[in-house]
């Protein structure tokens, strides 16, 4: 089984900066590819980032392109998505989400992901 924590979502203003973590444990993310995910209230949660095992490929939704980064530490099970030029529209719970994966492959897709975590809130003020 594995356990995801995420840590770092707070109040910000808009155009602040942001980096968010997400700790797995349980078992080596190796082989696993990573995501992170977020829902607004009344809204549908959407996909936001996600990077390989390897590090070797990410890919980011439309709205966060060239604004977020996804890195990873896997020597420390970790996960990161770095925010800049945070938006009020970018509030949301943040949730870090895994799954087994082949070597450089992403995933988009909320519904083929095996673990998620609580989520952290990241509340974006105007």
């Amino acid at each position: 089984q594995v356990e995801l924590v995420e840590a770092g979502g707070r109040v910000v203003q808009a155009g602040d900066s942001l980096t968010l973590s997400c700790a797995a444990s349980g078992r080596s993310m190796n082989n696993y590819a990573m995501g992170w995910f977020r829902q607004a209230p009344g809204k549908e949660r959407e996909f936001v980032a996600s990077i390989s095992w390897g590090s070797s490929r990410t890919d980011y939704s439309d709205s966060v392109k060239d604004r977020f980064t996804i890195f990873r530490d896997n020597g420390k099970d970790t996960v990161y998505l770095a925010m800049i030029g945070l938006k009020p529209e970018d509030t949301a719970v943040y949730f870090c989400a895994a799954r087994l994966a082949y070597r450089g492959e992403v995933d988009t897709a909320e519904s083929r992901y095996e673990y998620w975590g609580q989520g952290t809130q990241v509340t974006v003020s105007s």
